[in-house]
């Protein structure tokens, strides 16, 4: 199994903070999985493209990168059945299907990060969630060193989770995820910004349509830092959103089908005044508040700080709690963003 020590993780991280870990570990087969029992006895990280991940201290945690790669297709009548190895990369995926003429992750382009992050997040946008044609996840089980296959059930996928967050958290990593696709599709236009298209869009129409919203709004990493949205967006309960609606008429909100209310994060960033608001090298984007960004070699610390400030702001001026989307690791492993000195 390749590995190495001392290994710096500037270039491995999106918002290009400096931080060092003792060993990187890069298992790329069964066997190779079979070598960490001796490793996950302390603390440690399993890291993907590290697009959604802040490191906030000089010293990382013990690094695990899956390198599992390979895309097989199996094709019935009704479908195409799609497994992917967990190191490849989530957008490259999106565009080969697509090419392939298998479609319904066009929503999801140019999602950073890799395939085998997308489960753990159940990352979404446009409508559309990773959970929707989750068919699979392969699983290793540190503990009774096997390899499981979830069905997307036994997953309990949710916004932005999943039982890889819960009950399964740092209990193994994910090799491989397989999806189903339906060859009956239909586009999925709801969400604004694709409501213009017409009704009969082709899934690379799709496409390249979320790529030209994205692109508008959302810096470049390798030009600007940043790890996409930091924070999720809230859901509320019914009678809270009615209150705040009532003083913030234009606010946008997404009815859910259990009667709660989803919230644009973005938007209350904006409106409490941090828009481009910058401090210590760390900023607000200045095109989309849900974006951080580091402008002036900010480090870990200073990035959390002001995530830190924009929580505190936003709870004040609307009284709802933002939750980082983004995973805070320090040296002893994975923390709550409250949990970081500042």
């Amino acid at each position: 199994m390749k590995s190495a020590s001392q290994f710096q993780l500037k270039q491995s991280n999106s918002f290009n903070v400096a931080s060092i870990t003792p060993f990187i570990y890069q298992p790329a087969s069964y066997s190779d999985l079979h070598e960490l029992a001796g490793v996950v006895n302390q603390p440690f990280y399993i890291l993907g493209e590290g697009s959604n991940t802040l490191f906030v201290e000089d010293e990382a945690p013990v690094i695990i990168r899956p390198d599992f790669k390979g895309i097989d297709i199996e094709e019935t009548g009704e479908a195409y059945l799609v497994r992917v190895g967990a190191a490849e990369n989530w957008h490259q995926l999106v565009t080969f299907c697509i090419e392939q003429g298998i479609y319904g992750l066009e929503n999801l382009a140019l999602i950073p990060g890799s395939v085998g992050a997308a489960p753990i997040q159940n990352i979404g946008a446009y409508g559309v969630e990773f959970a929707d044609y989750c068919h699979e996840v392969e699983w290793f089980e540190f503990n009774s060193q096997s390899v499981k296959k979830l069905s997307r059930a036994e997953c309990k996928f949710g916004y932005r989770d999943s039982i890889f967050k819960r009950e399964l958290y740092n209990q193994g990593l994910i090799i491989s995820v397989s999806f189903m696709f339906p060859k009956a599709w239909q586009a999925k236009l709801s969400y604004h910004g694709l409501d213009s298209l017409p009704e009969k869009v082709s899934a690379m129409e799709v496409m390249e349509q979320v790529i030209a919203i994205r692109e508008s709004k959302l810096p470049d990493p390798d030009v600007l830092p940043n790890a996409g949205s930091f924070f999720k967006n809230p859901v509320i309960a019914e009678d809270q959103y009615q209150i705040l609606k009532q003083k913030y008429p234009d606010m946008p909100f997404y009815p859910q089908d259990n009667k709660s209310v989803k919230l644009a994060a973005g938007w209350l960033i904006e409106h409490a005044g941090l828009k481009g608001f910058c401090r210590n090298g760390a900023g607000v984007h200045d095109k989309q508040a849900l974006v951080l960004v580091n402008k002036l070699a900010a480090s870990g610390k200073d990035i959390s700080a002001l995530a830190k400030y924009v929580q505190t702001r936003v709870l004040e001026k609307f009284g709802i709690e933002l939750l980082p989307e983004v995973r805070i690791i320090a040296a002893k492993g994975e923390v709550e963003l409250e949990g970081v000195e500042q």
